[in-house]
């Protein structure tokens, strides 16, 4: 049920339909997406909020808020433009799906009552920016990342990549007046026309006498500076223009699980870009540029039993529950990439620019950050952990929408003699009828069944 076409199963063709039924086993803040093509990122996305323990405590849950850069061409055609010519520069960006460009549009806007403190659910849905986000005269305390509550810590900004999601709560004890809530986009590995005017806006409120000359009255508040723009400044940390995470040191696990110092599997990775037919632009992933078909997905052929895999599927075979695996993701590339891991949360056991150096690396073992998608430096590497537990068909790719139909991909085929068991034959060949009528119907090329 993980909805990744080629993998675990054919794309939903248009006119028909496909009921994904999964369990919560992890509590807090994610999001659903299209994975096929660059689909996501003209719109085919949402926040999934499940509701769990907190690490710190709050009086408000505002929900999740989406950070997204824009183009006002569609997703294909920057992927068209990606592919011959090189990262597409976006127009603008969108905070919760609003933002104002030239003389049109909204901003997004949320009220704050003085003395209380809110959760909100930050979630990175960009195709290919890196962004700091802020909001003036207020820090923030950082209490999860991604699926994992952390020990809360304070920061002015915090640092997001594609995919990455951060639970902060942000206590409203500014004095009264109009904010900007800031997405900065980082020129260093970012392209953005009006990268520094992504913005919503905090205005606090008071309780409405229903007399409200300084402003209008909002279910029974009024506001304490009316509607007009906040003239607030940012805060001088957001002036710093880079391209990191968040500091390792800062994302500990509330939980605290420790790593394997011994695993029985260490790969390592290159992630690097070359030119491919024509010149066009590709990535590859260890020595493979991935390519999986659409008509045929990992699970079909695992269910007739199908074991030939070719070096383009990238298979990483991990078939013994129990053990430990060590992926070590480097480049020498100025391109940070936010690479996620689908089925798991994974440790992250070192993060440095530089080369990889086995007998010099210092791997953080006890209270290591777990999260499912981290942030390779650019000219650097990261070493992450994951523990074979899962039964199950899962991706591990780069969240910037080029990069990922571009080739720079794995998959991972986990406990393989234990899918078969969970696979539902009927609704895995429907729906692969049901693509191959269409592809038929329409003379579909597919030429581009990168699957992912």
């Amino acid at each position: 049920m993980d909805g990744v076409p080629s993998l675990t199963q054919c794309p939903i063709a248009p006119g028909d339909s496909y009921t994904y039924t999964w369990r919560a086993t992890e509590y807090g803040t994610s999001w659903w997406h299209s994975h096929f093509y660059v689909q996501a990122y003209d719109g085919v996305f949402g926040g999934i909020h499940i509701n769990g323990p907190a690490s710190a405590n709050y009086d408000e849950d505002l929900g999740v808020l989406f950070l997204n850069d824009w183009s006002h061409i569609t997703a294909d055609q920057q992927e068209w433009l990606a592919l011959w010519a090189g990262p597409p520069v976006e127009n603008t960006g969108l905070i919760n799906g609003t933002n104002v460009y030239g003389d049109v549009g909204t901003r997004f806007e949320t009220n704050f009552t003085s003395g209380t403190r809110y959760r909100l659910r930050l979630i990175s849905a960009a195709a290919n920016t890196q962004f700091k986000f802020t909001i003036d005269n207020h820090t923030m305390e950082v209490i999860a990342n991604d699926f994992v509550p952390i020990v809360p810590y304070t920061t002015d900004i915090v640092r997001m990549g594609s995919g990455q999601r951060y639970d902060v709560i942000v206590t409203a004890d500014a004095t009264p007046g109009n904010y900007w809530m800031r997405a900065i986009v980082q020129d260093d590995c970012s392209q953005n026309d009006n990268g520094d005017d992504i913005k919503g806006i905090v205005r606090y409120v008071e309780k409405s006498t229903g007399k409200s000359s300084n402003g209008k009255s909002t279910s029974g508040y009024s506001y304490v500076n009316g509607t007009a723009d906040p003239t607030s400044t940012a805060w001088a940390s957001a002036s710093v223009d880079d391209c990191d995470d968040e500091a390792m040191a800062n994302l500990v696990p509330y939980v605290a699980i420790a790593a394997s110092d011994r695993p029985e599997n260490e790969t390592d990775f290159t992630l690097n870009l070359f030119s491919g037919p024509n010149g066009a632009h590709l990535w590859e992933m260890g020595d493979t540029t991935f390519v999986n078909e659409w008509d045929y997905p990992t699970l079909l052929q695992i269910y007739e039993q199908n074991n030939t895999w070719s070096s383009s599927q990238n298979p990483q075979r991990y078939p013994t529950k129990g053990t430990w695996a060590y992926w070590i993701l480097q480049t020498v590339i100025g391109q940070p990439h936010p690479m996620h891991l689908h089925g798991h949360d994974f440790w992250i056991l070192a993060q440095e620019t530089g080369t990889f150096n086995a007998s010099t690396a210092n791997y953080t073992l006890v209270n290591a950050p777990r999260r499912d998608t981290v942030m390779v430096p650019g000219n650097g590497y990261v070493v992450i952990a994951f523990y074979v537990s899962n039964p199950g068909v899962w991706l591990m790719h780069c969240h910037i929408a080029w990069h990922t139909v571009e080739g720079l991909a794995v998959q991972i085929i986990e406990m393989e003699s234990e899918i078969p068991q969970l696979i539902d034959p009927d609704v895995l060949e429907s729906t692969c009828a049901g693509w191959d009528k269409y592809v038929q119907a329409t003379n579909l090329s597919q030429g581009l069944d990168a699957g992912i």
